[in-house]
């Protein structure tokens, strides 16, 4: 039975290949630049299919800023140390405004082939190209940010780091930060650890962006930007 299975399978594979072949030959036929607008609008279009089908059927209640949350259940005690407990002192800061904001202030870099650095955000626009770091081939880093949560918790902060190459996109990665109510002190987040490719072909620079959404897809930040990768003597 399963030489058998494996008989019929040999003329549909033989066909995969052929339509694999003529797509590869059209997608290398498209001008660079049309590429990747189209990477851009199938990451949208994915993303609100996704979307779409994750909140079916569900309906959000109000959105109640969070000293209205706070002053919601104050007659409940354990409710009341518990909200303390996670906000800090950070309630007197409170101005009743019901959309979070998320503030960035610096990005950084942890490397095993350099020592951390970290540059402000906004970036300094007159680096020029927004070439942050240079990292050679085959090394393991993680990007370090620090950001401060304003007026109300943020849901589901999460991120997308999408790396192209000569205008055709190499990369795309993909996580969940988690949840943070506002407070005094910035919060410190590692994202998850990369390696850079190797090989001649994967020396040269790199362009990025990454971009930093909500689950009410709230667009926090986005920041574009570059690296090298160099040969490893």
């Amino acid at each position: 039975m399963e030489s058998g299975k494996r008989a019929e399978a040999g003329p549909s594979a033989g066909v995969s290949e052929d339509k694999q072949q003529r797509e590869e030959r059209e997608m290398s036929e498209k001008p660079l630049a049309d590429e990747v607008c189209d990477d851009h609008e199938d990451d949208d279009d994915d993303d609100k299919k996704d979307g779409a089908g994750a909140l079916a059927g569900f309906v959000p209640g109000p959105l109640l800023s969070l000293k209205e949350q706070i002053e919601k259940d104050k007659d409940d005690d354990s409710l009341r140390r518990w909200k303390e407990k996670l906000l800090g002192c950070v309630e007197e800061d409170l101005n009743g405004q019901m959309e979070p904001e998320v503030k960035f202030h610096s990005i950084g870099i942890i490397s095993n082939d350099l020592e951390e650095v970290s540059y402000p955000l906004p970036l300094d626009l007159n680096r020029e190209g927004l070439v942050l770091f240079t990292l050679k081939e085959g090394s393991r880093y993680q990007l370090k940010l620090t950001f401060s949560v304003l007026h109300n918790i943020v849901s589901g902060l999460t991120y997308s780091n999408t790396v192209w190459k000569a205008g055709l996109k190499v990369d795309q990665n993909k996580g969940m930060l988690g949840t943070f109510a506002p407070q005094r002190e910035p919060y410190v987040h590692v994202l998850d650890e990369e390696t850079t490719p190797s090989g001649v072909l994967a020396r040269g620079i790199y362009s990025a962006n990454l971009k930093f959404e909500d689950d009410d897809r709230r667009c926090h930040m986005e920041l574009k930007y570059a690296f090298e990768i160099k040969k490893n003597s």
